[in-house]
This record gives C-alpha cells, sequence and structure tokens, in this order.
C-alpha cells in the first residue's frame, strides 16, 4: 500500500511539473457538456479533435460534472466535435494561431435525438462501474439480473460487497452497513429486506464509502443504495421480467415495471414477487463438550413488492412527486437441531422447530422542488413517514433421550416500528466554480416489541426503543481547473430511550459535529485522483439493543445488550481513476480509526455454562485499513473483462469470554466476470469469486470461492432477452469456520447455491423523458446480524 502512495504522489508531482512547463504557445480548449432539456452536466460525452481532414488530434472524455479541458494544440485549424448517445452532436472549427490560442467555449448545450421518441429504457447488456467523487455507481446490467432471484444472491457479484449464508451483508469487511431503496430508510432488517426485493426490479446499486456531511452519519462501512426501475417515458411504456431458479428446490421472481407521461404528469409503478422454498444446513463440532450439531432450515417464503407513485410538473420551476412503497412478506421455516454425543448417548436430543412470519411495511414520501432563475439553484422539501407491522410464532418441540430436561413451548412476537423524516434542503453554485448547499432535518423513530412466550423459563416482555434525531448541515465546494475541494459538518442532537415493561432500563442523549473533506486533482482528462475523510457513528440498532430471545436451540440463544454504546470512526479514503482507450483502472486506499467498535460476541450462559449466548459488545478501540483495485478491459470488441482485488487488514482488541485479546488480520478477495459476444444475438458470461481465510477475534473463517456461467440470447427485435445462468457450478459455496473460544469447535454452513436459472423480459412502448430525482437519504441504526 506504501508502494502504491508513493507511486501516485510521484505521478502526481511529475505531471503537474509537466503541465507547467507547456510551453506559452500552445492552444487550450476548455467548456461544460449539458443536457438541453433538463439542464444538467452529461459525464463521459467524448470530444474529438480531428484535422479538417479528419485525422484524429487528440481527444477527451467530459468528467463527472460536465467539464472538459483540451491542451497542448499547435497552431492550426481543427475541427472540435462532441459526441454522446442519445443526443445530436456538436461540432465546431477552431483555429489555434498567435491571435488567438486560448477558447473557453463556455456551456455547450446537447440536444436530444428525435428518433429516440422511438425507444424506450432499455436495460444494458453488461454491468458498469461509474466512479463519482463520492460513490460508486454499478448500473445493473442483465449479467448480474440473471444472477438470482433477490437483491441478496447478486450483491456478492459487486466489489466490495459480501453475502453470508444469512444473507447479512458487509462492505470492505464490515457489516456495520446502511441498505437504502430509492435512498429511503427501511424498518425491515437488511438481509430479510434482501431477499425480498427481485433482483429484475433493481436499476442500480450506490456504494457510498465515505459520505460527506450531506448525508446522515450512520453506518461505518458506508451505504448502500437500490434504486428501483422508475421509467419516465413518454407514453405507455414498460418492462416485464421472469424467471425461475431451479436447485434442490424451486425459487420464482417477476416483476413489472410501467409509466405513463402525458403533459404535466408523470405516472409510474413497480410490481415485483419473488418467492419458493431454499434450505440452510449447518454442522458444529464442539471438542470441548465432545458433541456435534446438525441444524437444517427449510424455508417457504413468499414477498411482494409494490411501489406506485405520480410526478406533477407544475411549472418550469415548480414540480412535485408522490410515491408509496408496499412490501409484504410471509416466510415459514421448518427445522431440526440433532445434537449427538454418541451413539446410545442418553444426552443425545432432537429439537424441531416451526417458525410463520410475516410483515407489512408502508412508505409514503413526497417531494416539492423549486428552482430559482440561475442554474442550479433550487430548494427541496421532502417528508418521507413508514410503518412496519410484524408478527413471527415460533413453536419448539423435543425429543430424544435428552429431551427430559427441555419442555416444549410456544413464542408469539408482535413488533411496531415507525420512522418519520422531514429534511429541508437548499443549493446555491453562486457562480461557475463555486457551491453551498444547506439543510435540516428531522428524524422521530418508536419501536415496540411485544413478547408472549409458553416456555416455564422465559417471562412475557414488552419493550419500547424509541429514539429522536435533529440535524443540520452545510457543505461548501469549489474547482480551480484542475482542481476542486468540498467542505462540509453536520451538527446532529441524538436522544434515546428504552423502556421494558414500564422500568426505563436505558436512556442517552448527546451532541456531536460531523465534519467530512473531499479533495479531487485531474491529471487530464482520463486520470483523477481524489482524497476524502469523514467521521462516522454507528448507533445500536433494535436487533442488537433488544433483551427480548430472537432464537433458541438448545446449546445457543440470541439476545441483545441494552446497555451497548455508539461507536464513532474516523474514516479516510484515496481513489485514483485511470481511464484509457479499452477500458479503466480504479484503486483505492482506505483506514479507519474505530471507537468502542460492536460486534457480535459468543459467550458462555452466566445462567447456564453448557449453553452459549449470541448477544453484542462494545470492544476496545480498533484499526481498519484495506485496498482495492479493479478494472474493465476489452481486449476485442467480442470479449469484455472486469477484473477486482480487495485486501482487508484489521486490530481487534476485545475482552472475548474473561480473556483479553488483540488480533491483527487480512484477509484477500479476487474476482472476475468475463462476456463474449458471439453473434449480434448470442452473448455468454462467466463469474468466479475466491475470498482467503482470515483470523477474527472470536472465530477464523475459512477460505470459500465458487464459479458461475451464463448465456444471453435476444428475441422479438431485440425487445426481449432470454438468459439461462448456472449458479456454483462446483458446489464450493459454503462458510466454514474454527474456533477456540468460548469453546473449541468447528462449523461449516451451505444453502442450496448450485442453481440453473431461466429468465425471460421483454419491453414495450415508446418515448423518453425524465422524471424527478429524488434526495438520497439513510437510516438512522444499524440492523444487527444473523445466527451465524
Amino acid at each position: 500500500m506504501k508502494q502504491l502512495i508513493a507511486i501516485l504522489i510521484f505521478s502526481f508531482g511529475s505531471l503537474s511539473a509537466e503541465a507547467s512547463s507547456d510551453p506559452t504557445d500552445l492552444g487550450t480548449i476548455i467548456g461544460q457538456v449539458m443536457d438541453q432539456e433538463f439542464k444538467e452536466p452529461i459525464p463521459y460525452a467524448t470530444i474529438s479533435v480531428t484535422t479538417p481532414e479528419g485525422e484524429m488530434v487528440t481527444g477527451a472524455v467530459t468528467s463527472t460534472d460536465g467539464t472538459f479541458e483540451i491542451e497542448k494544440l499547435k497552431d492550426g485549424t481543427y475541427l472540435f466535435k462532441i459526441q454522446y448517445m442519445g443526443f445530436k452532436a456538436f461540432s465546431r472549427e477552431v483555429n489555434v494561431n498567435s491571435g488567438k490560442r486560448q477558447f473557453n467555449l463556455g456551456t455547450i448545450y446537447l440536444e436530444p435525438e428525435v428518433a429516440q421518441l422511438d425507444s424506450v429504457e432499455v436495460v444494458a447488456e453488461r454491468s458498469t462501474i461509474e466512479q463519482r467523487i463520492d460513490r460508486k455507481v454499478v448500473n445493473v446490467g442483465k449479467d448480474l439480473t440473471t444472477a438470482g432471484a433477490s437483491a441478496s444472491e447478486i450483491m456478492n457479484n459487486i466489489p466490495s460487497l459480501a453475502v453470508d449464508q444469512d444473507g447479512n451483508i458487509s462492505m470492505r469487511g464490515n457489516d456495520n452497513v446502511k441498505i437504502l431503496v430509492d435512498g429511503k430508510p427501511t424498518n425491515i432488517p437488511a438481509a430479510q429486506l434482501l431477499k425480498q426485493i427481485p433482483s429484475t426490479s433493481i436499476k442500480s446499486i450506490e456504494l457510498i464509502t465515505n459520505p460527506s456531511a450531506k448525508y446522515n452519519p450512520e453506518g461505518m462501512s458506508g451505504i448502500i443504495n437500490i434504486i428501483l426501475h422508475k421509467n419516465s417515458n413518454l407514453g405507455f411504456n414498460g418492462n416485464l421480467n421472469t424467471g425461475i431458479t431451479q436447485g434442490e428446490y424451486t425459487r420464482y421472481t417477476g416483476s413489472l415495471n410501467m409509466n405513463y407521461r402525458t403533459g404535466k404528469v408523470n405516472f409510474f409503478t413497480n410490481l415485483g414477487t419473488n418467492g419458493g422454498e431454499s434450505q440452510n444446513n449447518g454442522r458444529l463440532e464442539n471438542f470441548t463438550q465432545n458433541y456435534t450439531e446438525n441444524i437444517s432450515f427449510l424455508n417457504d417464503r413468499k414477498s411482494y413488492l409494490i411501489k406506485f407513485g405520480m410526478d406533477y410538473y407544475m411549472d418550469d420551476r415548480n414540480t412535485f412527486s408522490v410515491y408509496t412503497n408496499q412490501n409484504i412478506y410471509n416466510g415459514s421455516p421448518v427445522g431440526t437441531v440433532r445434537l449427538d454425543y454418541g451413539l446410545n448417548d442418553e444426552r443425545n436430543l432432537l429439537q424441531e422447530f416451526l417458525f410463520d412470519g410475516e410483515n407489512h411495511t408502508q412508505t409514503y414520501n413526497f417531494v416539492f422542488n423549486h428552482d430559482f432563475n440561475a442554474e442550479g439553484h433550487k430548494l427541496i422539501l421532502e417528508a418521507d413517514h413508514s410503518i412496519t407491522d410484524e408478527t413471527d410464532v415460533a413453536k419448539y418441540m423435543y425429543s430424544g433421550t435428552g429431551a427430559g430436561d427441555f419442555d416444549s413451548y410456544r413464542d408469539n412476537t408482535e413488533e411496531e416500528l415507525s420512522n418519520s423524516t422531514f429534511n429541508l434542503d437548499y443549493e446555491n453554485p453562486f457562480s461557475e466554480t463555486s457551491k453551498i448547499e444547506l439543510g435540516a432535518e428531522a428524524r422521530f423513530r418508536r419501536t415496540r416489541n411485544d413478547y408472549r412466550t409458553t416456555s416455564p423459563n422465559l417471562e412475557n416482555t414488552l419493550y419500547d426503543y424509541d429514539n429522536n434525531i435533529l440535524s443540520t448541515y452545510a457543505t461548501f465546494g469549489q474547482t480551480f481547473k484542475k482542481w476542486s475541494y468540498q467542505l462540509g459538518a453536520r451538527l446532529e442532537q441524538y436522544e434515546v430511550e428504552a423502556v421494558l415493561n414500564g422500568d426505563l432500563i436505558y436512556e442517552t442523549d448527546y451532541l456531536t459535529l460531523y465534519p467530512s473533506a473531499f479533495a479531487s486533482y485531474n491529471f487530464d482528462e482520463m486520470k483523477t485522483l481524489q482524497l476524502s475523510y469523514s467521521r462516522r457513528v454507528d448507533r445500536p440498532g433494535l436487533n442488537q439493543v433488544n433483551p427480548v430471545r430472537e432464537f433458541a436451540t438448545p446449546r445457543l440463544s440470541q439476545v441483545g445488550n441494552p446497555e451497548l454504546d455508539p461507536q464513532f470512526t474516523n474514516s479516510v479514503e484515496m481513489n485514483y481513476t485511470h481511464n484509457f482507450k479499452k477500458g479503466s483502472l480504479t484503486a483505492g486506499v482506505f483506514y479507519r480509526l474505530i471507537e468502542d467498535e460492536i460486534n457480535q460476541a459468543l459467550l458462555i450462559d452466566p445462567q447456564d455454562p453448557s449453553r452459549l449466548l449470541l448477544t453484542y459488545e462494545n470492544w476496545e478501540d480498533n484499526t481498519a485499513y484495506g485496498f482495492e483495485l479493479s478494472g474493465r478491459y476489452k481486449p476485442f470488441n467480442w470479449w469484455s473483462i472486469n477484473p477486482s482485488f480487495e485486501l482487508y487488514s484489521s486490530t481487534e482488541k476485545g475482552v472475548v469470554g474473561t480473556d483479553y485479546r488483540e488480533i491483527k488480520s487480512s484477509m484477500y478477495s479476487l474476482r472476475i466476470s468475463q462476456s463474449f459476444d458471439v453473434t449480434k444475438k448470442l452473448s455468454l458470461q462467466t463469474f468466479g469469486m475466491y475470498r482467503s481465510s482470515t483470523e477474527l477475534l472470536q472465530i477464523n473463517p475459512k477460505e470459500f470461492w465458487f464459479v458461475n456461467a451464463g448465456a444471453r440470447y435476444n428475441v422479438l427485435n431485440d425487445k426481449g432477452t432470454i438468459s439461462l445462468n448456472i449458479n456454483d457450478i462446483f458446489d464450493t459455496q459454503e462458510f466454514g469456520f474454527q474456533s477456540d473460544v468460548p469453546y473449541s469447535q468447528e462449523g461449516t454452513f451451505w444453502n442450496d447455491s448450485q442453481t440453473v436459472y431461466l429468465g425471460f423480459s421483454y419491453r414495450f412502448g415508446g418515448g423518453k423523458n425524465k422524471a424527478l430525482d429524488r434526495k438520497q437519504r439513510d437510516d438512522n441504526t444499524s440492523s444487527g446480524g444473523g445466527i451465524f
């Protein structure tokens, strides 16, 4: 990593020196490219400078804000041309001579091609990754959507992300991450949410690894924002997707995106569903107590996603939008836990359990956008309210020679959650090179958990967990030729109160400042270096503080810890992006200092030394750092390669059981995807991933790898696509670990990952227009981890 930093610094110095030594008798062309209809910058537009005879002299692409700079033009006459798909080309003759060598073309507005009115929003054949100043945007193509039925099943294909056997997601090796849908928080736990969203409903995924002060500061690893499809085309149009996944069991997925735009009104809807049976298995060997535990879950689940909304364009300056998301989920897992101490051992035990869970989450959103006279000068008012009603019934039954110590019982849990958020944001680019953003936000969260049980060893409980967050922020940014920077700060007042059976058991109230800083340097149109800093917080989520037992086996119980303190993180990140003729390369390094880190802990149950307690604890201040390298290369028109490499290291310190431990560990992963265009209609794909073993404070995960392959064929005049995907070809996708505390044990967990997916998509309608963009908001608490 030190070598990389040295190389980047050396490149920075040498290129800066080269730029400063340019002769003054060479020509320069600068300007900005904008969308004429929506007055927005057009990034990555192609710029070419040729001789009058058409011979290529130099070229470039516009930056993320649409600006460009062409340098080192000798005296002569050139044809300057800008091209971008879906827009009419712009061209102009430029004569560089002793009379004029500096050309500022100002703002160049590109007109949409009229012929585009006959097209529809087309899902890209391949996924593309776009590096912006504060985030990485993965535009989801068919190569990712064919990977599985739900969002959870495609996340492992995305650099920096990983999903474990329980569906818990992590970014850069850490599971303290926020999940948003269309920029909005959700009451649904992340692992469950990702299984509810059909993969075919996803348009793009934003990875915000180091958010600015404009964003809420929760989530040490950052923010994952899932953008659902929303057409905004003139007239009536849409997209139909359906597919079946066949493994040991059958799962299905489907979605229908529709849009109707007429006059000042735009209606849009997204209907999605997925479901079917899936199995999770596990095997634990406890060498200290000499038993084997075999675990098996079979879950029959159904989920439905309904999104409906409207944009109303009152006039050229005022727009308002409303929409609702309705998530409906029902899951009925059944399973067994078998404890085996040996042949004819009287302690052998079989636990059977039956879960029946359902939830309904309703989200309602309103946005009003007012544009002032100056371009980019606007005021945005937004209100968002979501409600979740969840009911879970669990039945536990015991048999076997060791069942005499256990009573069968039933747990009933009813949970009510509500989130209300109000935002006011103001943006003013008071000059061509400067911009200020101001905002205020109020968030109110209310949670009630009502637990009833027939177990003689447990008590009925009523748990309320409420918090309020009031915040204000300011950011200021400027651009100086090749340099740009942004400074910001967010001030938050946080209040929380926890009540158990009518008694106050925890409360806190504190005021915190969260600064952020970003700097970017463009060596030229193809090379960019970015440096950023932010301070963030991870406040304990409901699953992490809820003292009500969430799950139990004969040797394991999972509960929260109401006394958890928040953890704070100072994060520094540097990224380098280099675009070239046949691809691009992005390299990044980061460092985090984590105060009072929250982590899942496996302890000996103080009430029964023969049992384990899975809970959460604050460990000491820890550090984490890493390196990421990803690329895109197209050696031939028919062959595309997208490799990535990630290396994460950390130092963890804390008390595990009764022992103080300090562990330094590293983990790396490799991913590579390839696409082959066999014909104009047929293309093939492969994807492979390897993740190394590592050593953590309490467990040591083992290495694992898997390989996927797929094919796509366009039909019905390219309006339809048939997709075939084979996942986990060699049946190697399983999670294994070894641990010495609190017991010496090994474990392996696996699911129904070796599958075949067959999908079909069809696009219909026509027209092209654009709907109202919304703010990107995030949640205020983390969701906790899973069972394993």
